[in-house]
């Protein structure tokens, strides 16, 4: 889970660095690796600092439907810059990306494309 800047997906995403994540969802910036590491968000690490998509974030918590399907996708052995990529390309079948269906509470359609990902 610990990419470096060279792993960054190639999709164009708006990045919050640790401190923006923890004042965003009212915790601690310590507390932001344990969530990656937990799996409830995934994100890459660049010059030691974890950067997380700001699409992870709604309204001051992390979007219904993330951690299962990071949770899917780390399973079938995505790393976490795969997982975001994943997650930010349009997916024909939902149609649109993954992160926009979790946010518009579609999250069992993305994790039945999650959990066939990886065959």
């Amino acid at each position: 889970m610990s990419e470096t800047a060279s792993d960054l997906p190639a999709s164009d995403i708006d990045w919050l660095d640790a401190d923006d994540v923890a004042d965003a969802l009212g915790i601690e910036p310590g507390q932001v690796a344990r969530l990656i590491h937990e799996q409830r968000l995934t994100g890459v690490r660049r010059a030691g600092t974890w950067y997380v998509p700001a699409g992870f974030l709604d309204d001051g918590a992390i979007v219904k439907g993330l951690p299962g399907t990071i949770t899917l996708l780390a399973d079938a052995g995505y790393s976490g810059a795969e997982t975001i990529d994943w997650l930010f390309t349009a997916e024909e079948t939902l149609p649109g990306r993954p992160i926009d269906a979790l946010r518009e509470n579609r999250g069992r359609e993305v994790h039945r494309r999650a959990q066939i990902a990886g065959f």
